[in-house]
């Protein structure tokens, strides 16, 4: 069985099958589009409530949305070079893995999908549709796509999603998040998510002594004694870029959570939804 085989299988089942019940899909239905407004009351969805409205007025008010029938869910791979690397498996394969699972929740709900591949430019684009068959296309591009020496311009991204995206969509951009995104503008026409996947190696690497490191992204060669002092360096500055990253798409009102190559990617992904 191929990889592209198993990785699609695996999702069918898990967004098909064991995500029933309580927990129809990755997508919590809570809505899109927020109306009003109104006091507690009991059985209310408890994640609804406003905190800070909450706070002023001392009783427990909620937000109303309004469901709406069919949302434009757009998924965007970024393969960069640095995707090429894992000590399970490549953070490929992991993307393609999320890809898989948001792809299947979208179809499972009854909205449109639509997919990207961005490295500092737009590689690949799908229209919207319904059939299952994009996902199985989308996911097999991912898996094929030659990360190696490519490079990432989430400004070109950004750009390209705002001019070519007329309709508000829910985006879901997946990637190792190693360079700084700016997806302000973004946010303000449509509900951005980021899906920041890592590999636990390049975040606390082992010592190695004095080795040669080849970039992924730029070919470069990087040669040096990887001892305990210039790890615990590497790791401190990886952490420094990750607290400024967390920051700035709090900031921008986006939401995001973390999924590593050796951590099982729906559940995950249901804790972002608000899955339970």
């Amino acid at each position: 069985m191929s990889k592209l085989q198993k990785i699609l299988i695996r999702a069918r089942r898990q967004v098909f099958s064991e995500m029933v019940g309580n927990n129809p899909s990755i997508f919590q239905g809570e809505g899109y589009d927020f109306i009003e407004l109104r006091e507690y009351m009991s059985g209310d969805d408890i994640r609804h409530i406003d905190w800070n409205i909450t706070a002023k007025m001392q009783k427990p008010f909620i937000k109303i949305f309004r469901e709406e029938r069919e949302l434009s869910v757009v998924i965007v791979s970024v393969l960069n070079g640095s995707v090429h690397f894992g000590s399970k498996k490549f953070k490929q394969e992991s993307i393609a893995e999320v890809v898989a699972l948001l792809g299947y929740s979208t179809l499972k709900n009854g909205d449109l999908l639509s997919s990207y591949i961005f490295t500092d430019e737009m590689i690949s684009h799908s229209k919207p549709s319904k059939k299952l068959h994009l996902v199985q296309k989308s996911v097999e591009e991912v898996l094929n796509f030659d990360a190696l020496n490519q490079k990432v311009d989430f400004k070109v991204i950004a750009d390209t999603l705002f001019k070519r995206l007329k309709r508000k969509s829910l985006i879901l951009i997946v990637g190792d998040y190693f360079e700084m995104p700016d997806f302000k503008l973004l946010a303000k026409k449509h509900e951005v998510i980021a899906v920041i996947v890592r590999d636990r190696l390049e975040e606390n690497p082992p010592e190695m002594g004095f080795a040669s490191l080849v970039d992924p992204q730029s070919g470069a060669v990087l040669e040096g004694d990887f001892n305990a002092s210039s790890v615990r360096a590497y790791s401190k500055k990886v952490a420094m870029h990750d607290h400024n990253l967390f920051e700035r798409l709090r900031k921008d009102d986006i939401r995001f959570t973390k999924v590593y190559t050796d951590s099982i990617a729906s559940v995950e992904l249901r804790r972002l939804f608000g899955g339970r």
